[in-house]
């Protein structure tokens, strides 16, 4: 049973990571380290074999873009940032997740 219960929050988790990608980068501009410490100080474990397909993919579709900077320790950091497009694709995903919120509280407020 632990094991479902488990497996249900990983398929949640997985649901919410692009959301929670956005959202970081609505913020600040950031390098996958810090993305990743971010969702980790928020509860939300990712490792990078996760992480990168993923931004890879929100790059792809327009929703971030990213420069080189060069670092003081090592190689250089790629840093990403939302684009407008992401924006707009946040701004949607805003109006869902609250849209979910608000379903799921009225099914589990309802009196039978």
């Amino acid at each position: 049973m632990e094991n479902s219960a488990e497996n249900v929050r990983s398929q949640m988790r997985k649901g919410v990571l692009e959301y929670c990608i956005l959202s970081i980068l609505d913020k600040k501009e950031a390098y996958a380290s810090s993305i990743l410490e971010e969702l980790k100080a928020a509860n939300m474990i990712v490792v990078e074999g996760t992480l990168y397909p993923l931004l890879i993919r929100q790059k792809n579709q327009g929703l971030l873009s990213y420069r080189w900077e060069e670092s003081t320790q090592g190689p250089p950091r790629k840093y990403y940032c939302i684009t407008e497009k992401g924006r707009q694709q946040l701004g949607e995903m805003d109006v869902a997740w609250q849209e979910i919120v608000d379903t799921i509280r009225t099914i589990k407020e309802q009196q039978i």
